[in-house]
């Protein structure tokens, strides 16, 4: 969810504050990076699954207060919209046996999570967009009781000064006007986190980077959005428009948008915040009482809570993370690029497929970002939300190839190797990245599985919203066996 904020209304003169207390973090966190002592010698990974309810008939259902007081759980939190949740995973290590044990642990916790909604009348469901969600649901009544929600969404549309465009070329084109950031809530991810040193971070941000076209093919789970067929993974391009607060002049001039994946490779974890700083004005300007300066200067690690707010609202697809736990700082990459679902064992699949290559890739003696542009890996990214498994993608001394190409000839031994070095037991290997296999060899992805199993219902004769209903009523049969979603009939 995000830290909480105590108003959705601020000065200009609460703005001029804000900004230079953000320089003044950002300040004090340079100074850090050179002197200060960051915890990474036990890097810890973490996982944040953000979750839809639907009610008995598989429809949004605008319920999370009544679910999570049922659930009664801190590990689950409210998301964006009222039918959303989130539920965030406790940090571990990876070596060993570790990811075999979340697995059972995230399905035990999901279970009983489930069981409570169901007292509620309402079914938790892991997808990258929830295929049934229809614009009459994002009316009155679809934003979760949030001040944070509010201020948020108030403060993109000042900006912008005008309505949301939402417009998606595809197989079945959308385009319609928006006045609220509710189709952002359509949007559900899950989240990677590594803890890493302030010397490794850049390495490992850069391999993210690179890495993140072809996740999202082999990963892509968001085919459908208020009823139209459009990317493999809909859910990047609906992101990106939905937060937007760029009218379309400041568009033609070039200027970022706030979901970003970025413009350059980089040195350091500070280019990062730096550019935050430098490019983006706050969407939050809430203000703490912190002095940063001093509380460094008496030798404990500052909060610096206004940049980390500021950071929390410029949604890179990796985003630089940093965090204070029992009074130690410490620096994560959080990557943002996968849609939940479509089973527990496909999330961890894809888990260990990043982690694996990004120990690889960071380690390499002539890292790969140096015989890759920084548009090539954008280009991938972007060609593999359209097209998923059908994308072309471009690797160097490969050219360009099909995503089932690179992953078998060169990505699966490379993750195989770098899961190797973390110390991950051979079965966990072999069981998460067979996973991957399965789906090279297939090409059936969730979204490859979505949109076959709803032409097949169509031809039936059905309409679309039915074919869509009962398309995710199979699917949540199947996200409950936890068999892969390559094997789904």
């Amino acid at each position: 969810m995000g830290e909480e904020v105590s108003s959705t209304e601020y000065t200009r003169a609460h703005r001029q504050q804000y900004r230079r207390k953000v320089q003044l973090c950002l300040d004090v966190f340079e100074t850090m990076l050179a002197q200060s002592r960051f915890e990474f010698e036990r890097p810890l990974t973490g996982m944040e699954i953000e979750c839809n309810l639907v009610d008995n008939a598989y429809q949004p259902a605008m319920m999370n207060q009544d679910v999570l007081a049922s659930i009664a759980d801190p590990a689950y939190q409210t998301e964006l919209g009222a039918y959303n949740i989130e539920f965030n995973v406790p940090p571990r290590p990876l070596p060993g046996r570790a990811a075999l044990e979340l697995e059972i642990e995230v399905r035990e916790s999901l279970n009983a999570a489930e069981i409570k909604a169901n007292q509620n009348g309402t079914h938790i469901v892991m997808v990258g967009i929830l295929p049934t969600l229809m614009p009459e649901h994002l009316s009155a009544g679809w934003m979760s009781e949030s001040t944070r929600y509010q201020a948020l969404n108030d403060s993109i549309f000042t900006a912008r000064g005008e309505d949301m465009t939402i417009d998606i070329a595809g197989p079945e084109r959308l385009s319609l006007q928006a006045a609220s950031i509710a189709p952002e809530s359509a949007c559900t991810s899950m989240q990677l986190h590594l803890q890493v040193s302030p010397a490794d971070f850049a390495r490992n941000w850069n391999a993210a980077q690179v890495l993140a076209g072809p996740q999202l093919a082999v990963g892509a789970n968001s085919p459908y959005f208020f009823g139209h067929q459009l990317w493999a993974e809909t859910r990047i391009e609906l992101f990106t428009q939905a937060t937007d607060t760029r009218p379309e002049e400041l568009k033609t001039q070039g200027v970022r948008p706030r979901v970003w994946f970025g413009e350059r490779w980089i040195t350091s974890i500070f280019d990062l915040f730096e550019e935050n700083v430098r490019y983006f004005p706050s969407l939050l300007p809430e203000l703490s009482d912190e002095d940063p300066a001093a509380v460094l200067a008496a030798g404990r690690a500052p909060r610096l809570p206004e940049l980390r707010l500021h950071n929390g609202t410029i949604y890179r697809w990796n985003r630089p993370v940093y965090d204070v736990v029992d009074g130690m700082p410490h620096l994560r990459v959080e990557n943002r690029v996968l849609p939940a679902g479509p089973t527990v064992v496909d999330m961890m699949a894809n888990s260990a497929f990043y982690y694996g290559l990004l120990r690889t890739l960071s380690e390499e003696d002539r890292p790969i970002w140096t015989k890759l542009s920084f548009a090539a890996a954008q280009h991938n990214f972007e060609s593999a939300a359209q097209h998923g498994m059908e994308a072309r993608l471009y690797w160097p001394g490969l050219g360009e190839v099909t995503p089932d190409e690179l992953v078998l000839r060169q990505l699966l031994p490379m993750a195989h190797e770098g899961l190797r070095r973390w110390g991950v037991a051979a079965e966990v290997c072999d069981r998460y990245l067979g996973v991957i296999e399965g789906r090279a060899k297939t090409g059936q992805t969730g979204a490859a599985w979505q949109v076959a199993t709803v032409q097949k219902i169509e031809e039936g004769g059905v309409s679309r919203p039915q074919a869509l209903a009962e398309m995710l009523r199979l699917y949540v049969q199947w996200m409950h066996s936890n068999e892969p979603v390559h094997s789904w009939e």
